[in-house]
């Protein structure tokens, strides 16, 4: 059955065609399989994310740096969110005897693998115990490393949609979610605590003893082999299946109009500035609270250890989570839980106020079971909802992505996504010490500055005293900009939603056959 779409496209057109619309139930039988290599391949992907997520508070501890130079580290992310400019590339190019995903997966993976091994070599000199860090050569090689991860995010996230079957590819987003995280921990948790006497003395040793079990450099080390040696093993035995894509003639330049005539669906470049704007609200809570804790004592021992409960708990979330993102509208989620997200930024910043009077007595930092407890519920809670929403906008993307061009459709709807995030956190970042007003005791001069801090610091009995601090300010700004999102916005959510997925398939300006 053949169909002449009116831009004079044939589609060949069989059993899972991809304009195909009729909605059916997950059932993971006899995917298991796949879904364990799936949430695997998004393991490895995670631990480079974990261990450039775990810098800026190793940084922000051990070192003498600004939330300025912790906004300059932030661009270290910045891939994630611009590679829709070479998502195309990874679309049209291949090797089809190897697989249209493995062709790039392969060589990907071992590349990452190389350059954390460099990175643990070179750390000591880098991240020196004592001493400014190396902090260009750190973020010129975590761009590297980050530019070659979102890449194997787009080769995975695409390979997704054919390595499950149909009706099982809103699992893909749980995948995501739960093999990510997990890599995350890995990338983090690991090098932070097994590293710490402190933590390894309390809870791991029965003999105290100097240093930790591991060292970050020994752990990068042994995690690299690991994704090497995962990466081989796939090479060797997962083959991949082939969708007779070689019948769609699609040079480079055309891969690149796929992306305009995708946003020029209708519906799709509103729906687009929607996301491009979605987490401003939450910005301040995700970009600056961690460091904040820092700032007011708690160590990154104790940072982690809640980060460790949050992580497992996202973990295990998409299993009951896959329930309701699973069904035809998984936008609606979304909407429920985004008005809680907003006002849940009041509670975090109460806990950001009132963390130097938890945790200190007597001039003492003790931070308290109790403390523990107040603080995973609160941070605990944010993450649960802005897990259930990542979910969400997985599931809904794979739903309506085109699978002829599945690398490239993905990656425009998670670019998005993902630069609503990273944009808002860098501007944060940068404005924080503006919008921070800082005043010498006594003699009341400004020392908003880092030299100005070392001039009143080195004056006997001063201290810089903070008059207005800029978290706040900017929490309360993000609030507003949040709410104004949401009455905006929630009618576009609706009306995307609302539209059959072959609503969303693509016609390209050219005859092609395409035998799916």
């Amino acid at each position: 059955m053949s169909k002449t779409t009116k831009n004079g496209i044939e589609i060949e057109k069989s059993v899972g065609a991809p304009n195909d619309s009729t909605w059916q139930k997950p059932n993971p039988k006899g995917d298991w399989c796949n879904i364990f290599l799936l949430t695997l391949l998004y393991i490895i992907q995670g631990v480079p994310f974990g261990l450039t997520s775990i810098l800026p508070i190793i940084i922000q501890s051990n070192y003498s740096v600004t939330y300025n130079d912790q906004g300059s580290f932030s661009f270290v992310l910045w891939p994630y969110s611009i590679r829709i400019l070479w998502a195309p590339i990874v679309d049209s190019f291949y090797i089809r005897w190897i697989g249209q995903r493995k062709s790039w997966f392969i060589p990907v993976q071992y590349l990452i693998g190389a350059l954390l091994l460099c990175f643990a070599y070179n750390m000591d000199e880098w991240l020196p115990e004592s001493g400014k860090p190396n902090l260009t050569m750190i973020v010129c090689l975590f761009l590297v490393i980050n530019f070659l991860n979102t890449t194997q995010d787009i080769v995975v996230d695409s390979w997704a949609l054919t390595m499950l079957k149909k009706n099982n590819t809103s699992y893909a987003g749980s995948c995501n979610f739960a093999g990510l995280n997990a890599g995350v921990f890995i990338g983090s948790v690991f090098p932070i605590l097994l590293s710490s006497e402190k933590f390894c003395n309390k809870y791991l040793r029965f003999t105290p003893d100097s240093g930790g079990i591991f060292n970050i450099r020994d752990i990068i080390f042994f995690w690299s082999i690991i994704m090497i040696s995962i990466t081989t093993l796939v090479a060797i035995f997962k083959k991949e299946k082939d969708i007779n894509l070689e019948d769609v003639k699609i040079t480079i330049f055309q891969s690149y109009k796929l992306i305009w005539n995708i946003i020029k669906r209708p519906g799709m470049g509103i729906f687009l500035i929607a996301l491009l704007t979605s987490s401003i609200g939450y910005a301040t809570m995700e970009a600056v609270s961690y460091l904040k804790l820092v700032d007011a004592g708690v160590s990154k021992d104790s940072i982690m250890i809640i980060n460790t409960a949050m992580i497992v708990l996202k973990i295990i979330l998409p299993i009951p989570a896959s329930k309701y993102t699973g069904g035809p509208k998984p936008l609606k989620l979304i909407f429920k839980f985004t008005l809680i997200r907003l006002l849940w930024n009041i509670p975090y910043a109460l806990l950001i106020y009132y963390t130097p009077l938890l945790i200190t007595n007597n001039g003492v930092v003790n931070v308290s079971v109790y403390y523990y407890l107040i603080s995973g519920f609160i941070i605990g809670i944010n993450d649960l909802l802005n897990g259930i929403m990542i979910i969400s906008y997985t599931a809904f993307f794979i739903k309506i992505t085109d699978s002829r061009f599945a690398g490239t459709y993905l990656t425009l709807l998670n670019s998005f996504r993902i630069l609503g995030w990273i944009t808002p956190n860098t501007v944060i970042l940068k404005m924080f010490d503006i919008l921070t007003f800082k005043k010498c005791s006594n003699d009341g001069h400004d020392c908003s500055t880092t030299d100005f801090q070392n001039i009143c610091n080195t004056k006997q009995s001063h201290n810089c005293v903070t008059i207005v601090d800029g978290y706040y300010i900017e929490v309360a700004i993000c609030i507003v900009i949040g709410f104004v999102w949401y009455s905006i916005c929630k009618r576009i959510y609706k009306n995307v939603e609302l539209k059959d997925p072959s609503h969303w398939i693509v016609d390209m300006n050219k005859h092609i056959s395409v035998n799916i």
